[in-house]
């Protein structure tokens, strides 16, 4: 097929550069995800939890012990989608539900539904750009009331929702009504933020008078005699040449101030009452951070009066933080000799506080947590292609000389592993964390070793926080908690559905020893690079075709036997990642010769089977079949590796078959613009070649091949500057 016109093929544009090539696919892809940080948000804990599997678990006969058997209930929360589509929503029921969706009811639960609350019923709905209103009702009975609700596909979209209303904008969390004696359906399709439907809703979205008497930081953070808290805000000076003022309020329990870790003021150590702090600023913004002492008593307070208009200073938010009520963020307590340092507070991607007893920032609400949530469509998320395709950015910016690419690539990298201590400890807190959920939450190789491939590849460039601790975490996952066979080979216990169960899969190998060998260059631990060694060893056992000299996908041990379908990306997977680890084993280790042998097998088997245009096709054997730039893209890339390493000996054949395929990927499947067809989507699996020939179709820009298209570029660059053809 042809993916693009002749005339938009960016062969015809890029004036015989690669160069030109590599920069225009790298530069689109930025320019499509730009850089942008976590949204902070105030998440009301006393909302319903979300579980492992990112949904929330509404057990309102538990929230309600004396609801009446035949009572509504009602759960309200709102999602805001880039696009118009759909998304996928999985229920597991207490009791009867409907679920509504922009007041159209997409799910209503049947008689086996609502007594069996172990299974999971799951619906696809029709969401609209912007805001999407859900409204769940629940029906009490003898077996209870609620669901747990959320998102169908924890891996592709855990999702997490807001609470509506102006009372409650920009919180995250679900709301929900008392019991009632009469259903609330006829009002659903009319919903606005301005209206709550007349409904009593909780959590309370506020303060009762008497916490608001016992003083913030009693209200927001407890505390005993002794301990320590922190009250952070903005104060930006609108008066170019500075401005002097006093900040004045009342407090109970001694305190400091200080402007931008500076103390400015000290008060005495039985503070009650009111106090005035002179300050010189110079204008633009500047951190304000209280630093205060619990008196014991029962009364904790620190207040600050708005300072006057004449003064051209106000308060700001220390940093955007949706649902913040006012100004200021609060810390603590911390109990004597454990409060961290004033300068050190005024930050949002750190914990605070020694082992067991850590602590971050809350609101001035009750229950009221502040949280970063990940809400782009890709930037700064974790997951495995993006590994691949921020390794092939990397690489790029390597190889041209770019340091924009670099920076774009580690910087995203860092966002995640900067977060990483924190997102392990937000998920215990919450259940499910709001960033790096595949990370924190790992259960699969798909999880971790391709991101964390990249990620030590941007860490050896330049170090990036975290990135040891967080490497250390997925070393330790996939050497000691990753499901494994007798023999140490790696194997998928359980999957996403039951058919995936019991199975061994060639993606598994890119999902695993590339990051193995680069831990070993890390660390130095030649354990690590034997055991991704002898994977390889242990797949070809499997699921190698020595009359062919290629691999079948997946082998299935519930039949006892491989799947028969020898999966393009699938083979590239394998012959991309047994490159890495060549690369990385010295000559004379006993694994290093029967890896070269079958790295020399398998590159003989995939020449024969090249296609008349130059690219490899979706089914290998099947030339019928769609021709699939990601796994051609691999084939260049290994080839042109195991020539320039030395490994393959007919050398002018492999590299007119990698230059040959170059071209037909700038002619076939690359536009002027940096855009890429013909990269096969996410798969799975089957014994059914036209599963992989019909079903599984190509995406336009899919992360699956962007930046493997560029690493094979990269390599057609050093293959050219060797002269072999």
């Amino acid at each position: 097929m042809d993916y693009i016109h002749e005339m938009d093929s960016i062969a015809r544009s890029s004036g015989g550069s690669t160069e030109k090539v590599l920069e225009t696919i790298a530069n689109r892809y930025i320019g499509a995800n730009p850089q942008e940080p976590p949204v902070y948000r105030v998440h009301d804990v006393a909302s319903f939890r979300r579980q492992e599997d990112c949904r929330y678990d509404m057990n309102l006969g538990r929230r309600w012990p004396d609801i009446r058997d035949g009572q509504y209930v009602y759960a309200w929360g709102k999602l805001w989608c880039a696009q118009e589509g759909e998304l996928p929503f999985a229920v597991s029921c207490y009791g009867p539900v409907k679920v509504f969706v922009n007041g159209s009811r997409q799910f209503a639960s049947n008689l086996n539904d609502d007594v069996f609350p172990e299974r999971r019923a799951v619906f696809r709905a029709r969401v609209v750009k912007g805001w999407n209103h859900l409204v769940l009702e629940f029906t009490a009975t003898g077996t209870g009331c609620g669901a747990v609700f959320g998102t169908g596909s924890v891996k592709g979209a855990p999702m997490h929702f807001l609470s509506p209303g102006p009372d409650r904008a920009g919180r995250e969390g679900w709301i929900y009504s008392e019991p009632q004696d009469e259903p609330w359906t006829a009002e659903l399709g009319q919903l606005e933020e301005q209206s709550t439907g007349g409904l009593e809703w909780y959590p309370r979205p506020e303060w009762s008078e008497q916490e608001r008497a016992a003083g913030s930081f009693s209200r927001i953070l407890g505390g005993e005699a002794g301990d320590t808290a922190f009250a952070w805000t903005g104060l930006c000076c609108s008066r170019a040449g500075g401005s002097r003022l006093d900040l004045t309020g009342e407090a109970s329990g001694a305190f400091e101030v200080y402007v931008n870790s500076r103390e400015y003021y000290r008060s005495p150590e039985d503070q009650e009452g009111a106090f005035r702090v002179p300050l010189e600023l110079d204008g633009g913004g500047h951190k304000l951070v209280v630093r205060s002492v619990c008196p014991g008593g029962g009364r904790w307070d620190f207040r600050l009066n708005a300072p006057g208009a004449d003064t051209g200073v106000q308060l700001e938010m220390p940093y955007p933080v949706e649902g913040l009520p006012d100004t200021w963020l609060y810390l603590g307590p911390f109990a004597p000799g454990q409060a961290p340092a004033v300068e050190a507070v005024a930050r949002l991607d750190v914990l605070f506080g020694p082992e067991g007893s850590k602590r971050f920032w809350r609101a001035d609400l009750p229950d009221a947590a502040v949280r970063p949530y990940l809400e782009t469509a890709l930037y700064g998320k974790w997951n495995y292609p993006l590994g691949v395709t921020l390794y092939g950015i990397l690489k790029t910016g390597e190889e041209l000389e770019k340091s924009h690419l670099l920076d774009y690539a580690a910087d995203h990298i860092e966002q995640c592993t900067a977060l990483h201590e924190y997102a392990m400890w937000d998920t215990e807190q919450y259940g499910a964390p709001g960033i790096n959920h595949q990370l924190a939450m790992i259960d699969s190789l798909d999880d971790c070793g391709s991101f964390g491939a990249a990620m030590l590849t941007a860490h050896a460039a330049r170090p990036l926080t975290g990135a040891r601790e967080t490497a250390a975490h997925i070393a330790h996952y996939i050497s000691h908690v990753q499901d494994r066979l007798s023999d140490g080979a790696l194997y998928r216990v359980k999957g996403t559905t039951d058919f995936m169960a019991g199975t061994m899969w060639c993606d598994d190998l890119y999902m695993s020893t590339p990051f193995l060998g680069k831990y070993y260059a890390l660390t130095g631990e030649l354990s690590y690079l034997e055991d991704a060694a002898r994977q390889f060893l242990l797949y070809k056992e499997r699921m190698y075709i020595p009359e062919q000299q290629i691999m079948h996908h997946v082998f299935d041990h519930k039949f006892g036997k491989p799947n028969g379908v020898p999966w393009g990306r699938g083979n590239g997977w394998v012959l991309f990642s047994l490159t890495e680890i060549l690369e990385l084993m010295p000559v004379e280790h006993e694994l290093y010769q029967p890896l070269l042998v079958f790295f020399r097998e398998l590159c003989q088997g995939y020449l024969r089977l090249q296609g008349p245009e130059g690219l490899w096709h979706q089914v290998l054997t099947d030339h019928s079949s769609y021709q699939e730039a990601s796994c051609t893209s691999m084939f260049i890339y290994a080839y042109s590796r195991g020539i320039r390493f030395g490994w393959l000996e007919e050398t002018d054949a492999y590299a007119a078959a990698a230059l040959r395929a170059w071209q037909a990927l700038m002619e076939l499947c690359i536009d002027r613009q940096g855009n890429v067809y013909g990269v096969c989507r996410g798969s799975g699996y089957s014994f059914n070649k036209y599963y992989y020939k019909d079903q599984l179709g190509w995406q336009l820009n899919d992360t699956h091949g962007i930046g493997i298209v560029l690493l094979a570029g990269i390599e057609c660059l050093k293959l050219a500057r060797t002269g072999s053809r």
